[in-house]
């Protein structure tokens, strides 16, 4: 079993530490993961996706799908493309408050997620990836909390590592935030 997730946003919003968090969670869970990141030239504010496939054995897909089940929207810039990919019924989350695009609610199961409210209130306020990332894996219950966690503390860089503590707490408040298991990425999971 095969799960697509495709994350994207401008350039800035996390969006690569973000894959790169919920990829690593999903290996320490002993999942198979193909992660491939794309972004524009600028450093801030430019395109940038990251497509992630996370399977229970291995892997069929490429890392360049031309459809999707779920996605992360932190923002409607460079939507269009993703928009087009979603399969009927996709998760899409999206980051409320700064999305700005229409979403088809009767085809996709969309969740509108105060990303940037919920990471301000637990004291990070440039944390929303984590608390998307988070919010993903409760409704999804594709990884725990605990690993999602670990695999931030691997992912960030030395020069990073004061966030570390704020990052946690935003991944944290955004699991709490989910629905446990609403839309369950593998068979018994969730409800």
């Amino acid at each position: 079993m095969e799960r697509e997730l495709i994350l994207t946003g401008v350039g800035g919003q996390g969006i690569q530490l973000a894959a790169q968090v919920l990829a690593r969670a999903a290996v320490l869970e002993d999942r198979q993961v193909l992660m491939l990141g794309t972004y524009g030239g600028n450093m801030r504010g430019g395109n940038t996706d990251c497509t992630l496939i996370v399977g229970d054995g291995p892997i069929a897909s490429p890392p360049i799908v031309h459809q999707t089940g779920s996605a992360i929207a932190m923002h409607h810039r460079f939507w269009e493309p993703v928009r087009a990919k979603l399969r009927p019924q996709a998760l899409v989350l999206v980051n409320a408050g700064v999305f700005d695009a229409e979403i088809d609610r009767r085809e996709h199961r969309v969740f509108d997620v105060p990303a940037r409210e919920i990471s301000a209130e637990v004291g990070s306020p440039l944390a929303a990836s984590m608390v998307l990332v988070g919010f993903y894996a409760g409704v999804t219950a594709l990884v725990g909390v605990d690993a999602l966690v670990e695999s931030m503390r691997q992912s960030l860089p030395s020069y990073r590592q004061q966030h570390a503590a704020q990052n946690e707490k935003a991944l944290r408040a955004g699991f709490a935030a989910a629905p446990y298991g609403a839309v369950p990425a593998w068979s018994g999971a969730g409800r």
